[in-house]
């Protein structure tokens, strides 16, 4: 797992015309709150700003971004091993993944846009300074529900899930939640990476397999 100075930047999907839309970055490995916000623009340039001064970054989605398709048209929408009783077909979970599908979209061009050329990756060993050739912008899904809920902090809830998606993420990078890989996964059926699908309209330099490669997902644990 990636252990040199990098920048995690987390999103709690949601609507921005109702304020439910927020970011959290924190750094690794001191795990510092180093900026958060409510709009887009403000997650774009965080991660442009790290990118710039050469440091490692993660954009954790807190929506469902990868799903299963199965061969056999009966499993269309299974949840996926891991989920339990929260499928990411069900409503709350569809609707998180339609939001964060523009939102990430939005966000990942206007990263290309500030760097172009950028490559980023959906695997954990293609992240750069872990394998020959990798990517120096990490994508992964973050799940911040039930009892890994923060308190809500004076800056609200969706940035308290925000914060806690960031932290969690960069726990389990640095190796120190006590759990290695990924939280759910699509197998064994074929997964469709819809970050992949997102860094590569984006504009961003991705490895063609990772569209049907399974994502990181991070699940918050309760505090303490």
């Amino acid at each position: 797992m990636k252990l040199s100075a990098a920048c995690v930047v987390a999103v709690d999907v949601g609507s921005v015309r109702t304020g439910s839309f927020a970011w959290a970055a924190v750094d690794m490995p001191g795990h510092t709150l180093t900026a958060h916000g409510d709009d887009p623009a403000g997650a774009a340039g965080a991660l442009s700003a790290a990118l710039t001064d050469g440091a490692s970054a993660v954009l954790a989605l807190e929506a469902p971004m990868s799903v299963p398709v199965p061969g056999d048209w009966k499993l269309l929408g299974k949840g996926r091993t891991g989920e339990g009783n929260r499928a990411w077909s069900a409503s709350a979970g569809a609707g998180a993944l339609a939001t964060g599908l523009a939102q990430g979209a939005w966000l990942l061009a206007e990263v290309a846009r500030a760097l172009p050329g950028l490559a980023a990756t959906t695997q954990v060993p293609r992240w750069r300074g872990a394998a020959p050739g990798g990517a120096p912008l990490l994508l992964v899904e973050a799940f911040v529900s039930g009892e890994g809920k923060p308190v809500p902090t004076a800056l609200g809830p969706h940035a308290a899930d925000a914060e806690a998606a960031a932290r969690a993420v960069a726990a389990r990078l640095a190796g120190e939640d006590g759990t290695d890989g990924t939280d759910m996964t699509c197998a064994p059926q074929r997964a469709f990476s819809l970050l992949a699908a997102q860094a590569r309209w984006a504009g961003l330099a991705v490895a063609g397999d990772e569209l049907a490669l399974d994502v990181l997902v991070v699940r918050a644990r309760p505090a303490g």
